[in-house]
């Protein structure tokens, strides 16, 4: 392995570890202050461990079977999908955006990162494409935009701290 190669992953573990962590105290922020429930990451470890028996889609996640270590499940994809969203975001800006962070395309790229949760997880855990089928759908999208965005923003703050970490 290349000395680029470790630095791009070391770089991209911290930005991504940084930013969903960043990400999770928001929504622990507008869970306190504001009464606005987070994401469960149970039913995401839930929705994953069904993969591996071919389901893809429920029709509604809670009422699934449950599995063993959802909730551990749940929250480490949700810090490796963090990760892999930092990787891309390093890939696509260059380690000199790592090195040098921009706030620009961190926050591009978070806001980009709503696209999975509209396309991939909220259809496959039966809420429907964007949220379509839940009883608000337009809060439900604003929710995501806003937990998304925050990650945006984390992949900037985390950028600088890995850069403080690691001595530039």
């Amino acid at each position: 392995m290349t000395a680029e190669a470790i630095e791009f992953s070391i770089r991209a573990f911290l930005i991504g570890v940084g930013a969903t962590a960043f990400m999770d105290l928001w929504a622990l922020f507008q869970k306190r202050a504001f009464g606005i429930p987070a994401l469960n990451y149970e039913m995401v470890g839930r929705w994953i461990g069904h993969l591996g028996s071919g389901t893809f889609c429920h029709q509604a996640i809670g009422a699934a079977r449950p599995i063993p270590g959802e909730r551990a499940i749940g929250w480490a994809a949700h810090y490796a999908i963090g990760v892999l969203f930092a990787g891309i975001l390093i890939a696509m800006a260059g380690l000199g955006w790592a090195r040098q962070p921009s706030f620009l395309p961190a926050l591009a790229m978070g806001i980009i990162t709503v696209l999975a949760p509209f396309l991939i997880l909220q259809p496959g855990m039966g809420a429907g494409i964007a949220a379509a089928k839940t009883p608000a759908p337009n809060t439900a999208r604003l929710r995501s935009l806003i937990a998304h965005t925050s990650f945006g923003v984390g992949l900037y703050l985390a950028a600088l701290g890995a850069n403080w970490l690691t001595g530039g």
